[in-house]
């Protein structure tokens, strides 16, 4: 409970405790990347999927109209496939990359650090839930994730991976800030339905972790807009 208090009193402390793991796991990997076997980073980050899946389940538990939560989820995704959303995003990554391509290493790791540290559902949900007044359980989740991630990119981005922690603070820090000033106008049962959505996308997400199926989790993003708008007149 003394921690929970803690972080209350804290702004952004999900978003600072993301950026505070990404630089101890890229000192980690500088330090020792001589002697990290794969199969260490592998293990961790299979761990990781299954907590996440757990707090996927979890979080849809937060429903009170299951009806609300399935609407919400097939409509919202047949947008975001529509809208092709993940395909969108990962074109985008790959031009900034392809441009960056020729630079020095440090920058090739800053840049793509911060494209794969900030590109995923698990960022803007997390951002949503530490805005809305809730306990940062996805952006502490995502620490630890990132965390395990920047060891395995500093082995062979080197220290620009470490300056990624910049961006993550900035992108996570703004939607927070955005969820944070919206949050007067949202009810608990608004705040529930979305909840129940973002446990179906990081169930979608935990099983792209675990080396299972590829779900692209970004094109369900709508579904939370969805979930939205209908508790707002139930």
């Amino acid at each position: 409970m003394w921690l929970r208090q803690i972080v209350e009193h804290i702004p952004l402390f999900g978003s600072i405790a993301n950026a505070i793991a990404i630089v101890i796991g890229t000192l980690f990997g500088l330090t020792f990347r001589s002697n990290l076997p794969s199969s260490v980073t592998t293990a961790a980050f299979h761990s990781i999927g299954l907590v996440t899946l757990w707090l996927g389940v979890s979080m849809t538990g937060s429903t009170e109209n299951v009806l609300v939560l399935v609407f919400s989820v097939v409509v919202g995704t047949i947008a975001g496939e529509f809208l092709d959303l993940d395909g969108r995003l990962r074109r985008g990554a790959e031009s900034l990359q392809k441009r960056i391509g020729a630079s020095g290493n440090a920058t090739e790791g800053f840049m793509t650090a911060s494209l794969v540290f900030c590109m995923g559902s698990m960022a803007i949900l997390g951002a949503i839930e530490e805005g809305i007044g809730e306990w940062p359980r996805l952006l502490l989740t995502k620490s630890l994730m990132d965390g395990i991630g920047s060891v395995a990119f500093a082995v062979s981005l080197g220290v620009g991976v470490g300056l990624s922690a910049l961006s993550v603070l900035l992108y996570q820090g703004s939607i927070t800030l955005a969820a944070s000033a919206l949050q007067p106008y949202m009810t608990q049962t608004m705040i529930d339905e979305i909840s129940a959505v973002g446990g179906i996308m990081l169930i979608g997400l935990s099983l792209g972790i675990l080396e299972i199926k590829r779900i692209k989790v970004m094109n369900m993003l709508p579904a939370l807009l969805v979930a939205a708008i209908i508790s707002a007149f139930i």
